[in-house]
């Protein structure tokens, strides 16, 4: 004889087996007939059910939740949130000074330690002036290397020694000076268009030396002499090697051959000028240095 089914299951199926309602019912044990289904939690059911009510409805008892430890809550130390506070503070000032800074309200932030040259050059005092009556014929450029050392006898180096390696560029110029022409120096026949000059001799200037093209190379200086000028400051110290320099270039110039450049300078520019105004024959003659 087949077993009827279930009356807590009217669909006839086996009550402990999963469905799709209660798919974790696994391990229930089968509810024998008559009994009432009782929920989660709830206590004991009477043999008569809930007072008052029909024999076999379940009892709807309190349901009791499962006991739970309670939850700690971890609240910040103040010193934290003071840290937290002040680092806050400290990212808005800095987002602050880079968006002022952005739109050119503050100045730049340069490197406090930066090497600064200041100009306290006083304006230039005109001394002199004068009217020059000199022709600038030609002009040399020259280089020289002076190894200028000052030092003591019977000393070694290491204590008293001052040597500096400069390298020297400088410029001479050649000229006529017109200035001291006699009252006969010009001679002029205008029937034969022909002139006669007698000039003075070219003259050369001191060398100029050209402070962008000239450096030192190097300086040996002994014991004493770092001593005495970390206590003294000798601004013309070097005044000597450019002097020195400077004499120099002055007397390479006067063997360079720049006098004779000057004399056919002068004559070639002569001869142009009064062939322009219609003479033919332009005599020029130096007069001895």
């Amino acid at each position: 004889m087949a077993e009827s089914p279930s009356p807590a299951d009217p669909s006839g199926s086996v009550p402990h087996e999963p469905t799709s309602e209660f798919p974790a019912v696994r391990d229930l044990e089968p509810v024998p007939p008559g009994a009432a289904l009782v929920p989660s939690g709830a206590g004991p059911v009477p043999p008569g059910g809930e007072p008052g009510g029909e024999p076999g409805a379940p009892f709807a008892g309190p349901a009791v939740a499962p006991f739970a430890e309670p939850a700690v809550v971890h609240k910040p130390s103040t010193f934290a949130r003071l840290l937290i506070f002040v680092f806050f503070i400290f990212a808005l000032m800095v987002l602050s000074c880079f968006g002022l800074r952005a739109i050119n309200v503050l100045p730049t932030f340069d490197n406090p330690f930066a090497a600064q040259t200041t100009d306290r050059s006083q304006p230039v005092l005109l001394e002199s002036m004068r009217d020059l009556n000199r022709y600038v014929a030609a002009d040399g450029t020259f280089q020289v290397i002076v190894d200028l050392q000052e030092n003591k006898d019977n000393i070694p180096d290491f204590l008293i020694n001052r040597r500096t390696l400069f390298v020297g560029s400088g410029t001479v110029e050649t000229y006529v000076d017109f200035s001291t022409l006699a009252g006969d120096a010009l001679k002029i026949d205008e029937e034969k268009k022909t002139i006669e000059l007698t000039l003075p001799a070219p003259q050369q200037s001191t060398a100029a030396l050209d402070m962008q093209r000239s450096y030192v190379v190097a300086e040996e200086r002994g014991l004493f002499n770092r001593i005495g000028d970390a206590f003294s400051k000798d601004p013309g110290k070097q005044q000597q090697v450019y002097k020195l320099a400077q004499d120099r270039i002055t007397e390479a110039a006067r063997a360079s051959g720049l006098d004779e450049r000057a004399r056919d300078n002068t004559e070639r520019m002569l001869e142009s000028l009064f062939a322009r105004l219609g003479y033919t024959t332009v005599t020029v003659t130096f007069a001895a240095p």
